[in-house]
């Protein structure tokens, strides 16, 4: 069964007959999140309910109120009721103030004393009226245009048609669509709500174009795997990406999940480098790559010594590697081979067992010490400690005309080490289950996953099991 085959509420179904709406063109404007003025709100609520039940007697008790407001915050935003979402209910949010208020009014009674019961009373109620409040002039701002937000839909079939029906007959969601993108055109354009805009190739243009800043795939009679590129896309632009779950009617709604009028949207997880933890990434790395630097400077003087009395002259080998979106760079490693590859040899891709390599250069490759030098490229901003590994243009062509997605594993910088290498696969291994693990890290990468990378890279370098 297609997409397009499924039912739909009864009132999208009536709506979806009516006749086409007309969008009210806009002038394309950015709006803050509402996260911030639900976090205000969250901590006044708390302050207050702390001075009216004289938990505190006065701003005094700053210490008392600052811990109980930081209670609130992390039980709320733990329980994910400071996201943004298109449909706001304060009904939907009170299981997670209740959690927060009875966590306030314990902290508040052990700290100051007082009655918990009445404390946890009076911080319920006033979270829940100042949520309610906040959400009401959202809502207000929305439907008179204050706030809006421009969409484009992926997929002009019957579901993508509905969905534009529906956001245009209720502004509360502040979702504006301004058109379609898809790439078999619409066998009845004069009866869309909102004009076929073009095809998936025209997204990133559409997107600076037109102000957009949601994506909604609506999926249409596209193959899912011709959409991944599409989406992917998305992740460079500064927008957020919806998409109907398949069989939604036979799926649980979860709480991460949004709706429009009937219709559950999942929203994607911000691409990596537009999170904020992406930032604490570039820290990191600068602060771990000088650090290490200089702590291993002994060794890699001792290094140097080694791979001189060896091979001669030329200590660190240079090779042009592709990196982030494509841009070469210049990689650095010690020499490990007594002879470098000449300007007419052909590149090859392993050189594990070659006659070239003496006891020095084995060793460092079996220690992975001949990375080290990369610590500078990290320092540089050329890398990063964790990232897929780089390799040579004439491979990279390769590879990505025979593995698919394999171009994607460049959405970010190049690493010292990754997923792919700490699960084994070094040397001369499958490319394509390197690029479905680098994809992987990519798409669900945190700075957890960073440090478990390193703590198993340094296991495997101690326990020598490198290429």
């Amino acid at each position: 069964m297609s997409v397009s085959e499924l039912s739909l509420p009864t009132e999208l179904s009536v709506l979806a007959q009516d006749r086409p709406l007309e969008v009210v063109a806009t002038r394309p404007r950015t709006w803050p999140t509402v996260r911030p003025f639900l976090i205000a709100g969250d901590v006044a609520a708390v302050v207050v309910a702390l001075l009216a039940t004289r938990t505190v007697t006065s701003l005094g008790g700053l210490p008392v109120a600052v811990v109980a407001a930081v209670a609130v915050l992390a039980v709320v935003g733990g329980l994910g009721a400071h996201r943004s979402r298109l449909t706001l209910s304060v009904l939907d949010d009170v299981p997670a103030l209740a959690a927060a208020g009875l966590t306030s009014a314990f902290v508040g009674s052990q700290l100051a004393g007082g009655s918990m019961l009445r404390l946890l009373v009076v911080v319920v109620a006033l979270l829940v009226v100042v949520r309610a409040a906040l959400y009401a002039v959202v809502r207000s701002a929305r439907r008179r245009g204050v706030v809006t937000h421009r969409a484009l839909v992926l997929g002009a079939g019957e579901i993508g048609q509905q969905l534009a029906r529906a956001a245009l007959a209720r502004p509360e969601h502040g979702i504006v669509p301004v058109g379609f993108l898809d790439d078999d055109a619409p066998r009845d354009p004069a009866g869309l709500p909102v004009p076929h805009l073009g095809g998936y190739g025209d997204l990133a243009a559409l997107v600076e174009r037109e102000g957009v800043s949601e994506i909604i795939v609506a999926w249409g009679r596209t193959h899912d795997s011709a959409l991944i590129d599409t989406v992917r896309e998305c992740d460079r632009l500064d927008c957020e990406i919806f998409a109907v779950p398949r069989f939604f009617e036979l799926q649980h709604r979860s709480r991460d999940m949004d709706e429009l009028w009937g219709i559950p949207l999942m929203r994607f997880r911000r691409a990596t480098w537009r999170s904020g933890s992406w930032q604490a990434k570039r820290a990191f790395d600068i602060f771990a790559s000088g650090l290490a630097l200089l702590l291993l400077a002994p060794l890699l003087l001792l290094v140097a010594l080694a791979v001189r009395i060896e091979l001669g002259a030329g200590i660190i080998f240079r090779q042009t590697r592709v990196g982030v979106d494509g841009v070469p760079f210049t990689l650095m490693k010690f020499r490990s081979l007594r002879l470098p590859e000449g300007p007419g040899s052909s590149p090859v891709w392993s050189i594990n067992g070659d006659a070239r390599l003496g006891p020095v250069g084995r060793f460092i490759r079996s220690t992975s010490i001949d990375e080290l030098p990369q610590l500078i490229n990290i320092l540089r901003g050329e890398m990063s400690i964790v990232g897929p590994r780089p390799e040579r243009q004439v491979f990279v062509d390769q590879f990505s005309r025979d593995i698919p997605r394999y171009h994607d594993r460049h959405r970010i910088p190049a690493g010292l080490t990754g997923w792919a290498q700490v699960n084994g696969l070094r040397g001369d291994t499958s490319i394509a289950e390197r690029s479905t693990f680098d994809n992987n890290y990519i798409q669900n990468w945190s700075l957890w996953l960073d440090l478990k990378i390193i703590a198993r890279t340094v296991g495997t370098v101690v326990f020598r099991r490198g290429s």
